[in-house]
């Protein structure tokens, strides 16, 4: 079944298609509605119409990477391959995602905005957080093989998201420390690897 696409619906496309290129050109700050308009062939009504902030496209975007980083991409879990080697490959993954120059310009912008407002965006994390990753698919399949064991499969996730983001998000985010080499994501993907399965993975007798 062909979904038709209203005229709406093109605009809005194109102003997030703008937004995308507009943020990697000049930046976040850089960026103006009139300027988006602009690039979108639009008018700034039109922008207006669609999103009422610029704060709140950049949002969109954000949930928009999360989706493609981190929900849809297809990482297969393999009975035969070390766990560390598997776990190493999918926080990675999160790493590169979380740490990249865009998305930290983008989550600068939204904390910014949410600032003074916290409850919103606790909201905006829940809804991101309901989301089943391929973290969550890997876990699950790990533990349905008798490889790892827990009773929780959030907080695992949560520990992990911890271990990732208190090293390669919220330091460089709030430009307390710089980019991450490849040898230190390296390194933090190993050690990330080796805590969780430490505590979860079942021993082989």
């Amino acid at each position: 079944m062909t979904t038709t696409r209203t005229r709406s619906d093109k605009k809005r496309e194109a102003i997030i298609s703008a937004a995308r290129q507009a943020f990697q050109e000049f930046g976040v700050i850089g960026t103006s509605m009139d300027k988006l308009a602009e690039m979108a062939s639009v008018s700034k009504r039109t922008v207006y119409n669609h999103f009422s902030a610029k704060e709140e496209l950049v949002m969109h975007i954000v949930k928009e990477q999360f989706q493609n980083a981190l929900v849809d991409i297809d990482v297969a879990y393999d009975t035969q391959a070390s766990l560390q080697s598997q776990l190493e490959s999918l926080i990675m993954e999160e790493i590169n995602f979380v740490s990249a120059d865009e998305h930290l310009d983008l989550a600068r912008v939204v904390v910014g905005h949410f600032f003074y407002e916290p409850e919103k965006l606790k909201d905006e994390v829940v809804h991101l957080r309901a989301q089943e990753t391929a973290m969550h698919r890997w876990l699950k399949a790990a533990h349905q093989d008798n490889r790892m064991a827990f009773d929780d499969l959030q907080q695992v996730v949560n520990e992990l998201d911890s271990l990732i983001k208190g090293q390669c998000f919220w330091p460089q985010v709030t430009k307390i420390e710089p980019a991450l080499s490849a040898q230190e994501k390296d390194k933090i993907a190993q050690s990330a690897a080796a805590l969780i399965l430490s505590r979860y993975k079942i021993r082989q007798t």
